[in-house]
């Protein structure tokens, strides 16, 4: 692994730049944007000459430029915190609690507290703008006895606060509704383009999302106004007007020109804000191209397959999978790079890296898919799969010896048990001594009687044969991709359960206060399960936990798309065979994936479609992510089976991988 400084050059010559980029585009775009402002603020159809006139004046007079100086300072702002806050892979709560939690952690706190400053700098610049009654926060009334007095000017009070509300509800929305999310698009376009093509839905946004904001605003400032009115005029010691009626009453509050102007103040801000996002994500996202051998030595760290095995930042490792994707199906020249082989020496480093990095994306999927079915197959319960140390250290250090044939030099990937076999099976080839890496669940529908009859043999050799003493284990069939013992590993048999019996463990019992405490906590369990708020703050919602465990599935279907397309690139343009070393390791991975995703989508609620919200900039693209992931990884395996076609008889694989295989080549899947 790198160090900070080389694994953070990107952040500080792209992401910076890129970022930097897009908040001198959104200032320039500032003036065109502040004019529309000002002639829907003080536009009048009596006098639209007039209007004009008195709109062009306005902006060159020196109170514009000022408050256009403290807009700009608000872009840079907003464009900061958009750079501080953004991820490649977005947070999903599956819990309201989790939910609230998110919006009551500190950094949310300073994020909504900037939010709110930044409001009511824009609504202050806004009531400049419009004038008149807005204006000023004081003005000279007359008291009952004819001496004079400054005044709190309701009106510009409650310009002010509504700018706070409306930047509060916008860092609060930005949590519920991902806003923070940066997706990539699958059809590249230029940056001018898809501007233009969100620019209608940026102005629905802006303006819906203000009409709510400032209806939910008007229902608080009812009932609380008269606090902060309290409040000003007790700081500043200003005083109430007694001839003007307080703003905190129906008939003060259903003046039609108030509403008009608090709700094209508040889409003027938004839509400002929601512009500097939408470049923001556009520059981010732009596609960059990773050199994929560097000419210099010093740059090594910056070539495609260093950059791959990089952990930190995500939007590296994001675009460098995007960069793969595209040159392996548009660029024949930087193809050839990596099908080429080391001089002197003659090694395919730069496919081995390349391969090796999307193989372990797929086999970190395929271990959480496993995970997460075993988990609600037993309602939730974890399962106790060992009950000392020297297992755990059994099952790593097969993990070991099984990935150090193809991903070495890499330090070995530590996977628990069940994924410790699908690591040895995704790296063994065929001299790989596991006859039988991928076993279904003899309870799945798709599992023949043939199939039970060749897995009788091998429940014998599991290493949970007899030796289980979990009882949600002993009554279930053999499990899904289920572990080898070390002697399989090194190629001894394993001795028969007969001939070595287990010793019985007798258990211990647990003390009193431990009795006691554990009696309590199940009391404690059954009585706050029977309170309709506490169930439904930690109730799971229906599709989070489905949607989270594919959060970050882009990057797995970039590696599928450019694993895929450079294994039916090499058919004719591998001139060492070096794609056809790792191509049993290949397919064995993408059939075991593509057997845990079918058992996902059995799963309730994980296969219906979440209807996409439209009137958020939050980018919900990440709740369909499971549903892409499934058809680039059957259209991944089509790619390659119909490319090699009966050729892939050479392939040594397990039986049950040729079996599903066979779908594939008969076009049955």
């Amino acid at each position: 692994m790198f160090s900070t400084d080389q694994s953070c050059w990107f952040i500080r010559k792209v992401i910076c730049w890129r970022a930097a980029a897009s908040i001198a585009w959104a200032v320039l775009l500032l003036p065109p944007i502040t004019s529309v402002f000002v002639i829907l603020s003080r536009f009048s159809l009596l006098h639209p000459i007039h209007t004009l006139s008195e709109c062009l004046s306005l902006l060159t007079s020196a109170s514009a430029i000022f408050s256009f100086i403290l807009l700009c300072g608000a872009i840079l702002m907003v464009g900061f915190l958009n750079l501080e806050y953004y991820t490649v892979i977005p947070t999903i709560a599956c819990s309201k609690i989790a939910l609230l939690g998110q919006l009551l952690h500190p950094r949310q706190f300073v994020n909504s507290l900037v939010h709110c400053i930044m409001g009511m700098i824009v609504a202050w610049c806004c009531a400049v703008t419009i004038g008149g009654r807005y204006e000023t926060l004081g003005y000279q009334c007359t008291q009952s006895d004819g001496s004079p007095q400054m005044c709190l000017n309701e009106y510009h009070l409650i310009f002010l606060l509504a700018g706070a509300f409306v930047g509060f509800s916008h860092s609060l929305l930005g949590v519920i509704h991902n806003m923070n999310y940066v997706s990539f698009h699958t059809v590249q376009q230029y940056k001018y383009l898809r501007f233009k093509g969100s620019l209608p839905l940026v102005l629905k946004c802006s303006a819906t999302q203000a009409l709510y904001s400032i209806r939910n605003y008007i229902v608080v400032y009812f009932f609380l106004g008269y606090i902060p009115r309290a409040w000003i005029c007790k700081t500043l010691n200003l005083h109430l007007n007694s001839s003007v009626q307080p703003l905190d009453s129906i008939t003060g509050l259903l003046d039609l020109s108030l509403l008009y102007h608090l709700w094209i103040s508040a889409s003027f801000l938004l839509f400002t804000w929601y512009i500097t996002l939408l470049l923001f994500r556009i520059f981010v996202t732009e596609v960059y191209s990773f050199p994929v051998q560097p000419s210099f030595t010093e740059d090594d760290h910056h070539c495609l397959s260093k950059v791959l095995a990089n952990k930190q930042p995500m939007i590296l490792k994001f675009l460098a999978l995007q960069d793969l994707a595209l040159l392996s199906q548009h660029s024949p020249s930087r193809r050839f790079e990596v099908f080429s082989l080391s001089q002197p020496g003659g090694h395919a480093h730069n496919w081995n890296a390349i391969s090796r990095e999307c193989l372990s994306l797929l086999a970190d999927l395929t271990q959480r898919l496993v995970a997460y079915h075993d988990t609600v197959a037993t309602n939730g319960r974890a399962k106790s799969l060992s009950t000392g140390s020297e297992r755990k250290t059994s099952s790593e250090a097969s993990v070991t010896s099984g990935t150090e044939d193809l991903m070495s030099p890499r330090p070995p990937l530590l996977m628990k048990t069940p994924a410790s076999v699908l690591a040895r099976s995704i790296a063994g080839g065929p001299q790989s001594p596991l006859t039988a890496p991928f076993t279904p669940d003899l309870d799945s529908p798709f599992a023949s009687p043939a199939l039970r009859r060749l897995t009788a043999s091998a429940e014998q050799c599991s290493p949970w044969y007899g030796t289980v003493q979990s009882p949600h284990i002993m009554r279930r069939a053999p499990k899904l991709w289920s572990t080898s013992t070390d002697s399989q590993v090194n190629g001894s048999p394993h001795p028969s359960p007969a001939s070595v019996p287990s010793p019985k463990q007798e258990p211990s019992k647990p003390g009193l206060l431990a009795q006691f405490l554990q009696n309590r906590k199940e009391q404690v369990k059954n009585f706050l399960a029977k309170r309709v708020l506490i169930m439904y703050l930690f109730n799971k919602l229906p599709e989070a936990s489905s949607q989270a465990l594919f959060a970050d599935s882009q990057a797995h279907i970039w590696a599928l798309e450019g694993l895929s397309y450079l294994v039916q690139a090499s058919y004719s343009e591998d001139q060492f065979g070096v794609v056809q070393t790792t191509l049993p390791s290949i397919l064995s991975c993408m059939l075991v994936l593509q057997e845990a995703v079918d058992r996902h989508f059995k799963l309730p609620h994980a296969s219906s479609k979440p209807v996409r919200s439209t009137s958020s900039m939050g980018d919900s693209s990440y709740k369909t992510l499971r549903f892409a992931l499934r058809a680039t990884l059957k259209t991944a395996i089509y790619r390659i089976s119909t490319t090699f076609g009966h050729h892939l008889n050479a392939v040594q694989m397990s039986a049950e991988h040729w079996k599903r295989l066979q779908q594939f080549l008969e076009y049955k899947e």
